[in-house]
């Protein structure tokens, strides 16, 4: 069995998913989630419930000492009950090989952000990140759109904590007007056919009052947090993409299985440079 601890924003749990996934599949052993941190996690939801990848919830014994919390995992651990797997976590933001060769009883501690961990299994994990919760007849109207126009392109424009939290500015930053300009002049250039460019962003009137494309510019600004599955089918179903250094960009851009797909990513994703992001964009896409 693999246990993979699922945390964060939606785009690091499919990430923490996909990694385990692909760990017990080579194994050819269960995989089972320990999502028991969103109990006490202010700042997202646990989203996987809405994909269809059937996940199997690791109960308080297959849960590591620090993990879970409450009194009768406590109560198990001191009468030498408690979970036996080895925790694995991660050591670096660059791929670690030993992830690969991880034994049966690893519990998975990190984010995996690359497509390294689970390459081999890219089909099966399209068809486990299938969005599952049906789309609200506004979204299922954007869908339609967005699926009969050749020339659709997604931009996500991160905002939010990026800018109002310190911290997290510190390290993420933003993605500069002039990446963005750039971005849509390339895509413009190279995928053969008007764009036209659809905006998820946490900030849309800003991005409204700001980036001027010099191209047909459609704001989907219906879908709240709640709902950021919602803008995630919708970015996957366009043609190509500019992602911000966001991974729930990352993922609207690979959930598209188009060989054809021309994306676009910022090639300083995080401020601080102490990250070593070499492994993080598939090799197809276009750093700028």
């Amino acid at each position: 069995m693999i246990v993979t601890r699922v945390i964060g924003g939606l785009g690091n749990q499919m990430f923490q998913y996909a990694a385990g996934r692909a760990l017990a599949r080579r194994l050819g052993v269960p995989l089972k989630i320990d999502s028991s941190g969103f109990a006490d996690y202010p700042l997202h939801n646990y989203g996987l419930h809405h994909f269809a990848l059937k996940a199997v919830q690791a109960g308080d014994r297959e849960i590591p000492s620090g993990r879970a919390e409450n009194r009768w995992a406590k109560a198990l651990r001191r009468f030498g009950l408690g979970t036996e797997l080895r925790v694995f976590r991660e050591r670096g933001f660059a791929v670690d090989p030993e992830v690969m060769k991880l034994p049966d009883g690893t519990y998975l501690d990190g984010y995996w952000q690359s497509e390294s961990y689970f390459a081999e299994m890219t089909q099966e994990l399209r068809r486990d990140f299938q969005i599952a919760t049906p789309p609200t007849s506004e979204n299922a109207e954007w869908l339609a759109r967005i699926g009969g126009d050749e020339g659709a392109v997604s931009i996500h424009v991160r905002r939010g904590d990026y800018v109002a939290n310190a911290s997290a500015n510190a390290v993420h930053g933003t993605c500069s007007l002039d990446y963005y300009m750039r971005a849509a002049r390339y895509v413009a250039e190279n995928i053969g056919v008007k764009p036209t460019f659809y905006v998820f962003s946490d900030d849309p009137d800003w991005v409204a009052g700001n980036l001027h494309l010099g191209h047909e510019t459609r704001y989907v600004r219906h879908n709240d947090s709640a709902r950021n599955y919602e803008d995630l089918r919708l970015m996957s179903a366009c043609r190509h993409h500019i992602i911000a250094n966001s991974t729930f960009s990352w993922w609207g851009a690979w959930l598209n299985a188009s060989e054809k797909k021309v994306v676009i990513a910022p090639a300083q994703w995080f401020r601080d440079e102490k990250f070593d992001t070499r492994d993080l964009l598939p090799p197809t896409w276009t750093k700028l």
